[in-house]
């Protein structure tokens, strides 16, 4: 079992920044892939950046490619998602989620899920 706690959102004015941290417990959490979804009001939930178990690999989804980077640190049991460049499109709450696959992009790999995060962007 994996519980999951996200922080870190709020309203920020584009261009801003926001960091989103998400604390895990469990001893499942280092051994897995995690990642971060979004979802906007009316829209399917969509992965933003993962990451593999050991850091190694990353992806990100074009619509935040160049301007997020994801980071986790597993002494910590925390994953991190730091935006910069934040645009309006990119208010939704964020999620992220814990797979026991390696690396996943398979949203349908992920089975532990925290309560989310809003992220606002005013224009």
């Amino acid at each position: 079992q994996v519980q999951l706690v996200e922080s870190g959102g709020g309203l920020v004015q584009a261009g801003g920044s926001l960091r989103l941290s998400c604390a895990a417990s469990g001893r499942t959490f280092s051994s897995g892939a995690v990642a971060w979804f979004r979802q906007a009001p009316g829209q399917e939930r969509e992965i933003v950046a993962s990451i593999s178990w050991s850091g190694s690999t990353t992806f990100y989804a074009d619509s935040v490619k160049g301007r997020s980077t994801i980071s986790r640190d597993n002494a910590k049991n925390t994953l991190y998602l730091q935006m910069n460049t934040l645009k309006p499109e990119d208010t939704a709450v964020y999620y992220c989620a814990s797979s026991r696959a390696r690396y996943s992009l398979n949203v349908r790999a992920y089975e532990y899920w925290g309560q989310g995060t809003q992220v606002t962007v005013s224009s």
